[in-house]
């Protein structure tokens, strides 16, 4: 019996895959689970009616994100930390702190998105790495005064 994945099922495959089972498994567990309708002209219909949805919302955030990475790389940031005599700062610069300086910005930025790919712990300009979604990622100019 071929089915319509609702959700991802361990060792069968993930959601919106369209898959063939035995009749048993898919009726009494499957089915009867509300992991996977049975597939016909109007479930599939369906299916493609969303994945279609999908990938415009998909391609509508990464136009989105790509007009923020150009705003963000247009700008330099500078930040104001306590330094030492020698340049050196009083502990690292995290990507949290550099998050939360972008928010008040106006820049929706987790602090997950950052990669800090050097540890910032003096003075100085560094490159610093923004993953905005999987397929776009900026690099900022941070200076840390």
């Amino acid at each position: 019996m071929k089915v319509i994945l609702l959700t991802d099922v361990k060792k069968q495959g993930k959601k919106d895959d369209i898959i063939e089972v035995s009749d048993g498994y898919a009726t009494n567990f499957l089915i009867k689970n509300k992991l996977a309708v049975p597939y016909t002209k109007t479930s599939k219909n369906r299916l493609d009616t969303e994945l279609d949805k999908k990938a415009a919302d998909e391609e509508a955030l990464i136009a989105k994100c790509l007009e923020m990475k150009k705003k963000m790389e247009k700008e330099d940031f500078s930040f104001t930390f306590k330094s030492g005599a020698d340049g050196r700062l009083f502990g690292t610069v995290s990507s949290k702190q550099l998050s939360e300086e972008l928010k008040k910005r106006g820049y929706d930025v987790d602090k997950k998105m950052v990669d800090m790919n050097t540890k910032i712990d003096t003075l100085g300009v560094y490159n610093v790495k923004i993953n905005l979604h999987k397929k776009v990622s900026a690099t900022i100019k941070v200076h840390i005064c």
